[in-house]
């Protein structure tokens, strides 16, 4: 029983494009465009057997797919390479059931060329590694998840950033493990909102990651939705480390505060020069009268206490005018090779026999094997003497005055000195080495003694920075670079 010929399943068939053949149980064909031999054939193909038209055979092909198709009802599909050893173009039969109820009443057979779907293949191979190449030769984080968050594109810029590996992350870890909680989130909210670079888009923007160990990593996040037909699909987003910027950032920041400090010391040192020789005179005449009045003449006690007052106030006058002249000071340094330590030991010895020491037990932690360095010697005994002073002064003359030297990185020694002091409140510590800057009461201190040893380290080339320590107190560090001769490479 054969279907009519105006059956729209023979119309289909005939109509196809592909190659198509309709067989009925007894192997017969029933419709077909099959190549183009049996195009030109037309109805004389109909009601003979597909082997006959297909292999010119007797007898059914062992194994036949249309008996195979017909026995199980499932689809059945076999590779031809030739035909009465005749080479052909590789290809593939594919036979489909067609059923009639619960029967399978014919079958579709289907004859595919797969050579060209063999080169697609490949090209598709080379396509996707050079891709995949393509995704892992990116300087930046590349990270793609479908709309449930699952990760499926994962490069090793990322994994860099992210600490996981890509087998790790691909396939199945949720895009949310590389953000802080919520992070995920209001990235999605900002593309889907209000636009930030444009629809289902960010650009540009700062948020933190975070990495496998639950540290925070600044990034740069360009960032997009996919869409496929107008619905959400997928995301990606480009990634960028932003450690290695904010640390370059920091540093930059850091040299134009010290060019910004260089620059006030330099105009203040001009400043402080003409200052200081129009009181000098003045004040030189002051203390001469003031001494004259009490040798000279019998004044009564409490005019006496009055002259002794101006010659104290005037004394503390002078020895801020001598402060200036030294900050101010722009004669040649003579310079030399120095023992650091000799520097810091000669100091100690002019100080600890002073009151304000009495009570301040001084301990010398210095290394014996320190190269030497080339400075102004007076300069630096006026740099040591300035930063002890200011530890005693912080603990109130009671405490432990810690001096240590040794040798730093690149080619420096240091020194540190360290107190047990109050120490010193975060908001200052970036202004502790300007000029006429002092947390002690009014009257006490001129507010110039850090800031002349900031400019004696300066112009040896070398750094002064001061920290508060765990616990109590601070320490300042002063870095000097060695003699060319014994320096580090």
């Amino acid at each position: 029983m054969y279907p009519d010929k105006r059956d729209g399943t023979i119309r289909a068939i005939e109509e196809k494009k592909r190659n198509l053949m309709l067989v009925s149980r007894d192997l017969r064909v029933i419709a077909t465009n099959f190549r183009p031999g049996l195009r030109r054939m037309g109805r004389q193909c109909l009601g003979r057997t597909c082997h006959e038209l297909l292999y010119r055979r007797g007898l059914p092909c062992s194994p036949c797919l249309a008996v195979e198709v017909f026995r199980t009802g499932m689809r059945a599909v076999r590779k031809v390479e030739a035909v009465d050893g005749k080479p052909l173009p590789e290809a593939c039969h594919y036979a489909y059931p067609l059923y009639s109820g619960d029967e399978v009443a014919y079958v579709v057979l289907l004859d595919y060329d797969v050579s060209s779907f063999e080169e697609m293949e490949e090209s598709l191979v080379r396509s996707n590694a050079f891709l995949k190449n393509l995704i892992n030769s990116a300087v930046d984080g590349v990270i793609a998840a479908d709309i449930q968050g699952r990760i499926l594109i994962f490069n090793d810029a990322a994994s860099d950033i992210c600490g996981f590996s890509v087998e790790e992350a691909v396939g199945g870890m949720d895009i949310r493990k590389v953000y802080p909680p919520g992070v995920a989130e209001e990235i999605m909210k900002k593309m889907r909102g209000a636009p930030h670079g444009g629809p289902g888009k960010v650009k540009a923007l700062r948020v933190d990651g975070m990495n496998k160990s639950g540290e925070r990593v600044p990034i740069n996040l360009d960032a997009a939705i996919v869409y496929e037909e107008g619905r959400e699909v997928a995301s990606i987003g480009f990634f960028r480390d932003m450690r290695e910027v904010l640390r370059m950032e920091a540093e930059l920041k850091g040299t134009q505060l010290q060019l910004l400090q260089a620059e006030k010391m330099a105009s203040l040192g001009k400043l402080a020069a003409g200052v200081a020789h129009q009181i000098n005179n003045p004040l030189g005449g002051i203390l001469l009268f003031a001494r004259l009045l009490l040798e000279e003449y019998e004044l009564p006690e409490e005019a006496q206490q009055d002259v002794k007052r101006i010659l104290r106030d005037a004394g503390r006058c002078r020895d801020t005018v001598r402060e200036l002249l030294e900050f101010a000071r722009q004669t040649q340094r003579e310079m030399s090779p120095l023992d650091i330590n000799r520097a810091i030991s000669r100091t100690l010895y002019l100080l600890e026999s002073q009151t304000i020491f009495q009570n301040i037990e001084i301990r010398q932690e210095l290394d014996a094997s320190l190269p030497q360095v080339v400075a102004d010697g007076q300069q630096m005994n006026h740099l040591f003497m300035n930063i002890i002073l200011n530890a005693a002064d912080a603990m109130d003359n009671e405490g432990v005055l810690t001096v240590k030297s040794g040798v730093a990185s690149k080619g420096r020694v240091f020194a540190e000195v360290s107190d047990t002091g109050s120490g010193i409140p975060e908001a200052l510590l970036k202004r502790i080495f300007e000029p006429f800057f002092t947390t002690k009461a009014a009257g006490e201190g001129t507010g110039l003694g850090l800031s002349l040893a900031y400019g004696i380290v300066e112009s040896h080339g070398g750094t002064i920075t001061a920290s508060n320590n765990e616990g109590a107190g601070a320490t300042f560090r002063v870095e000097i670079p060695c003699s060319r001769s014994q320096g580090e490479p």
